[in-house]
């Protein structure tokens, strides 16, 4: 092929993507596809998913060989929390949050294990009152060569739909559940 006619057939290609045919194929409508989509009421638009942080001072964690606590030459690994979401659904009289975040693990000088497992404790709070609370345990496998990414996940937080938009979640490592 010549390469004058690689944007025509680029163009062409792109252009069988744009299908409005179904899986049958038959022709479909945007009606008919906006149809299919369940209908979102204004009030679940405007409905209140509580924000997620980090905890100050929990983003981090170090572990050290035997030993070796604070002494940057004996750091076994260290894992860090960073980017977070969540989602909300409402039923019953309950909103229910699933929360995600992402984090690294970095293997040390001394040498990390192959795996680790990180306490990861994540609270939803209003004002001074704990509505929920759980230790969980993330195991990663460790890569001695490079940064080890991994997502930690709780969908299963269940409280009652709040009144007022005073509610938060909290994150971080746990680290006095060693």
């Amino acid at each position: 092929m010549k390469p004058a006619f690689a944007p025509l057939c680029l163009v062409l290609a792109l252009a069988g993507c744009q299908s409005n045919e179904g899986p049958t194929g038959e022709s479909m409508s945007t009606n008919d596809l906006a149809g299919k989509q369940p209908k979102i009421s204004q009030n679940e638009l405007e409905a209140f998913c509580p924000p997620v942080r980090v905890r100050q001072g929990t983003a981090s964690l170090s572990r050290y060989a035997r030993g070796g606590d604070g002494d940057p030459s004996k750091l076994a690994f260290q894992a860090s929390l960073g980017e977070t979401s969540r989602a909300c659904s409402r039923a019953d009289g309950n909103l229910t949050i699933n929360v995600a975040a992402a984090g690294r693990v970095i293997a040390g000088p001394a040498g990390a294990p192959a795996s680790a497992v990180l306490p990861i404790r994540i609270a939803v709070t209003r004002g001074d009152e704990v509505l929920y609370s759980q230790l969980q345990k993330q195991e990663v496998a460790i890569n001695a060569q490079q940064a080890t990414q991994f997502i930690f996940k709780d969908p299963n937080i269940v409280i009652p739909i709040p009144a007022e938009r005073n509610v938060m979640v909290q994150l971080g490592f746990d680290d006095g559940a060693k």
